[in-house]
């Protein structure tokens, strides 16, 4: 029995060695192969969260050698997926992909027009990068990801990246006139252009937007951009309860056309200070008379009982609200519902958050590492909270021990969900861009 149970073992253990080596003979099949496309120096092993989202990393340098990257792996059913800093899709990734496609050499700004307010850059560029190329005509890409400097326009698109500022200013879906990607076939596509008033075609914009790479690789953007504001300034509210500070949030929100407006939980809250239940952020800015009547009003409508920062002090403040980093939490998601049912949603989640108070829109997650079990039981217990609401939740993030465990996106009704398959087979018949990494393993 013992010497059976031995050659079973090694039996297993053989199995297992010649699957590493087909794994790594195929690896190093194909990045040979992609070597003569784009060259040997831009073709590398993953690094740090590349590693789960691909088992090799490319650098094309151009539109043309993606098309041709592209064309040979559909040939192959070779898959693939264009990452960033890999910061979401690592999370979300059931495995790697063979090939993860990284824009850092298509960082160009394509074409700028100050006084037309629009701006065309390629994938690669970050949203940090863009708005220092615009900053000398003072105007902005007013989109604020978590740590724009490592948020490239292709990630910033695809995984619908936003921060704070999404209350005045929209996401990158509303600012986005003109997209260009390489999809089935290599072929590139195109949709909107480089004017505001341009709408012909498809909305492409729309449909690639939020998609995660899983119908075409993204290479260029066209986007409205808008005027920086003269001045900024900064509110901040302390609250006991929860309760008391959506309140505030409510009564700020009807009265004054806030740049964006926060609530942080406990956990959140004493990074600001230390002494603090929960903080209530009120964002303004415009001209110098229109910050005075907008600081003028919130001591009218709250009382006495805050602190107002101008400038740089609001600027670094709002900083650390924007940066605060949901992919390094045990467990984290966003939720959405109405915007009247935020708070109570809250409450029946019974976590930790940062609350887009005006928007409905939320990020929770836990403190301390849990084991599988419980992390599936608070996923569960948020999203029928969300639903209850008539919202939905995704997950953001999870410890690498439970994060295939997890259902990262809801589940649509059949209708829904029968039309993006059909997007996806009409955009991607060979199933090769970011496969089994979005809705319904789409």
């Amino acid at each position: 029995m013992r010497r059976g149970r031995n050659a079973a073992a090694s039996g297993s253990d053989l199995a297992g060695r010649l699957t590493s080596i087909v794994a790594a003979t195929t690896t190093s099949e194909i990045a040979k192969r992609i070597s003569a496309i784009v060259g040997a120096p831009h073709v590398r092993e993953p690094i740090d969260a590349e590693r789960n989202v691909a088992h090799t990393i490319v650098e094309p340098g151009s539109v043309e050698e993606i098309r041709e990257i592209v064309s040979m792996c559909e040939i192959d059913r070779i898959t693939l997926a264009a990452l960033g800093q890999a910061r979401t899709l690592s999370q979300i990734r059931p495995s790697p992909v063979a090939v993860g496609l990284s824009l850092k050499r298509m960082a160009r700004i394509v074409a700028y027009e100050p006084d037309d307010m629009t701006v065309v850059a390629e994938a690669g560029i970050t949203v940090s990068e863009l708005n220092a190329a615009t900053a000398p005509a003072r105007q902005r890409l007013p989109v604020d990801p978590c740590n724009p400097g490592l948020t490239t326009l292709g990630s910033l698109i695809g995984a619908s990246h936003a921060g704070p500022l999404r209350l005045s200013e929209g996401t990158s879906r509303d600012l986005l006139i003109g997209i260009r990607f390489v999809g089935h076939g290599g072929r590139q596509i195109h949709g909107g252009g480089r004017v505001v008033k341009n709408v012909a075609g498809y909305d492409l914009m729309k449909v690639m937007g939020g998609s995660f790479g899983t119908l075409g690789i993204i290479t260029e953007a066209t986007f409205k951009v808008r005027p920086l504001p003269a001045r900024y300034s900064l509110a901040i509210m302390r609250y006991e309860r929860a309760d008391d500070a959506f309140a505030a949030a409510r009564t700020l929100n009807d009265a004054i056309p806030l740049s964006h407006l926060e609530i942080l939980s406990p956990a959140l809250a004493a990074r600001f200070e230390p002494s603090a239940n929960f903080l209530l952020f009120a964002g303004f800015s415009g001209s110098s008379p229109e910050i005075d009547y907008q600081s003028k009003k919130i001591r009218e409508l709250i009382g006495p009982d805050h602190k107002i920062l101008d400038d740089e002090d609001a600027l670094r403040q709002y900083q650390q609200l924007r940066d605060i980093d949901f992919h390094s939490k045990p467990l984290s998601a966003q939720i959405a519902v109405p915007p009247a049912r935020l708070a109570t949603a809250l409450d029946s989640c019974a976590c930790e958050f940062r609350a887009h108070a005006g928007l409905g829109v939320a990020q929770v997650f836990l403190v301390d590492e849990v084991s599988a079990q419980p992390s599936q039981d608070s996923v569960a217990r948020w999203r029928q909270v969300a639903h209850s609401a008539r919202g939905n939740l995704r997950v953001i993030a999870a410890s690498p021990a439970v994060r295939h465990e997890l259902q990262f996106f809801d589940t649509p009704n059949d209708g829904a969900l029968t039309l993006m398959r059909r997007l996806k087979a009409a955009f991607d018949p060979a199933g090769i861009f970011n496969p089994g990494c979005f809705v319904g393993g789409i």
